[in-house]
């Protein structure tokens, strides 16, 4: 299982460095795959609510790439609203009353909320020194899920959240936040000081450990309703792109807010 870690990464990373770097097109691609990735997964965890698999993943793939060209409100709020049309549609035509609003809200919450979560990675990757901020907020999250795991290893005594995901611990997640601000100031001295203070590296590391860890609870509810350890095994020796990526899902749009509050564009 390590060394199956270790090749992956060492395969994996390379390449999700030189979509940042590059940006444009093949961040896109990187993203567009992984959001790809990210429905299906969600999709076959949550099969026992019956999603409307190849709808939803179609509209998830449809949404996100409408989100790059143009993330106005107005043409998000009438995308979510085309999708529920289409899926109520689909549940009149085929007349089946049982579980329906089960189908209806599964399939919507994946073809909705995983694209446009995901997606402000690419808002982000388009603001000046986007690239820095996206290195920014992956070499973070990296630290920080590494630190909230080993301290809540080694010195975890009081669970998190223990029906959500029994692993978790108060004293882990209390680590994962004060290496993520210690992480986003450092990283704020390595390559960021032209543009960012220390007080808003240390405030933004604050907003990505809690949202990053916050987003990673979330997505074990996905799991633990549907009694899986992984999201998928997609990636060897890591699970799938849903186990990665779901740190993003709240911590993403929290950093670009953040970064418009700074008024950093």
């Amino acid at each position: 299982m390590l060394i199956k870690r270790i090749i992956t990464a060492l395969i994996g990373i390379p390449i999700i460095f030189a979509a940042i770097y590059f940006g444009a097109l093949p961040f896109f691609i990187l993203m567009l795959l992984t959001v790809f990735f990210c429905v299906q997964e969600y999709l076959l965890v949550l099969k026992k609510y019956e999603p409307h698999f190849y709808i939803s993943l179609a509209m998830s793939v449809a949404f996100f790439i409408l989100l790059f060209f143009d993330n106005d409100s107005t043409l998000t709020a009438f995308c979510a609203l085309s999708m529920l049309f289409v899926l109520f549609v689909f549940e009149v035509v085929k007349g089946n009353v049982s579980n329906c609003i089960a189908r209806i809200s599964t399939s919507f919450l994946g073809s909705f909320f995983l694209p446009l979560s995901l997606s402000y990675l690419i808002y982000i990757r388009q603001l000046q020194n986007g690239m820095e901020f996206i290195f920014f907020l992956f070499i973070t999250t990296w630290v920080l899920d590494t630190a909230a795991f080993f301290f809540g290893v080694k010195f975890g005594r009081h669970k998190l959240a223990k029906n959500v995901s029994p692993k978790k611990t108060v004293e882990g997640a209390v680590a994962g936040i004060i290496f993520g601000i210690l992480t986003a100031v450092l990283c704020r001295f390595i390559f960021m000081s032209g543009f960012l203070t220390v007080y808003q590296s240390a405030i933004a590391g604050f907003i990505i450990a809690l949202t990053g860890q916050f987003s990673d609870l979330a997505e074990s509810l996905f799991k633990r309703d549907s009694g899986v350890k992984d999201s998928g095994a997609i990636i060897p020796g890591h699970g799938g792109f849903l186990d990665r990526f779901d740190s993003y899902l709240f911590a993403a749009p929290a950093l670009y807010y953040l970064l418009s509050h700074f008024n950093i564009q």
